[in-house]
């Protein structure tokens, strides 16, 4: 099928996959409501509050577990119309072997999207201990770390192995890589990188998943250009209910995505660019997810070396924050410096 006739198909989709999510999205966050899984106050009762608390407990109250219901909701839809279209005379075409593709694309999903969920859990009806900057909520840093390291390990492997992706493209110098066995670490890395960016990024209202959605159109872009029908109509799925949930998600939120969304939206992030073959890219399209770890990264550096932050607060949408920007306004020119990142690493997949 020509990427002319593609086109309608994964349009149709991401308005259906949009109208699908409208539908659930206020049911559900009556849901949320009736069984208390909304955000919880995290400063100390005692004590000097830290600057992190006095800008985030506002948002106390507001329902948590968005993300559950898009990884649902596309995985119902997938499952549903991946095989109607199919019988209805659309033409599956794959960069890899069907099977071993969706379910490395499944995998990714749902195993990610189980962890943050069980830490979500965890969140709202678990202790609290204090920790560096006030209370702490959830599993610890080491145990999400440890597992998601665990899932990264079984995913690259499933690439390398299954889909025998062990080479890297290194844009406009033109250089291929041949990484052999060393793909499965490598690619372990990236997802990684991606969960905890995604999830560090998921700070103001509409901010993360904003970005994504910019960088979901690109891929569509990509995924499209590739002839991959699975992979296209995944994105497609994805983009649209994203599109919705974000209409409940941007300021003031009525809606948050929970460690159950951004662990497994970052994760898939990383996925669909080592799929693509488009991984120093997707660096590039998702810009901003890079500096946003980045200046958490020289925030914990600055710690250790010089016994206090290098900003007032991390990571850096929190300074921006911090010194007196709106939040809105923040949220607003991280995604125009987004759209710029996106078209840069657009450009770069064309050379």
């Amino acid at each position: 099928m020509e990427a002319t006739r593609f086109m309608p198909l994964i349009l149709g989709l991401i308005i259906f996959s949009f109208l699908v999510t409208s539908i659930f999205v206020v049911p559900f966050i009556n849901l949320l409501y009736k069984y208390k899984l909304t955000r919880r106050k995290e400063a100390p009762k005692n004590g000097k509050v830290p600057l992190f608390d006095k800008l985030h407990d506002i948002k106390a109250g507001t329902p948590v577990g968005g993300g559950v219901l898009l990884i649902t909701i596309v995985c119902v839809l997938f499952a549903i119309l991946f095989p109607i279209s199919s019988k209805m005379g659309v033409f599956i075409q794959t960069a890899y072997k069907l099977r071993e593709e969706l379910f490395v694309i499944f995998f990714t999903f749902i195993s990610f999207g189980v962890l943050g969920g069980v830490d979500d859990l965890i969140k709202t009806f678990g202790r609290p201990t204090r920790g560096v900057l006030g209370l702490a909520f959830g599993m610890t840093r080491k145990q999400k770390f440890i597992v998601q390291w665990i899932l990264g390990f079984v995913i690259g492997y499933l690439i390398y192995r299954n889909l025998g992706v062990h080479i890297l493209h290194i844009p406009l110098f033109g250089k291929l890589l041949d990484l052999g066995f060393w793909y499965v670490p490598f690619a372990a890395f990236v997802i990684v990188s991606f969960t905890n960016a995604f999830n560090i990024t998921d700070g103001l209202d509409g901010l993360s998943c904003g970005l994504l959605m910019i960088c979901l159109i690109v891929f569509i872009v990509i995924a499209g250009s590739m002839l991959d029908t699975p992979l296209s109509m995944f994105i497609a799925l994805w983009l649209g209910a994203l599109i919705a949930y974000l209409y409940f998600n941007v300021y003031p939120a009525r809606l948050f995505l929970g460690d159950g969304g951004a662990l497994a939206f970052g994760a898939m992030l990383a996925v669909i660019g080592l799929l693509t073959g488009k991984i120093i890219a997707v660096v590039v399209i998702g810009g901003i997810f890079v500096i946003e770890i980045a200046s958490s990264a020289i925030q914990i550096i600055g710690r250790k070396l010089f016994k206090r932050g290098v900003f007032p607060l991390a990571p850096i949408h929190h300074t921006f924050l911090a010194i007196g920007w709106e939040e809105p306004k923040i949220v607003m020119r991280a995604w125009l410096a987004g759209v710029i990142f996106a078209i840069f690493g657009l450009w770069l997949t064309t050379i």
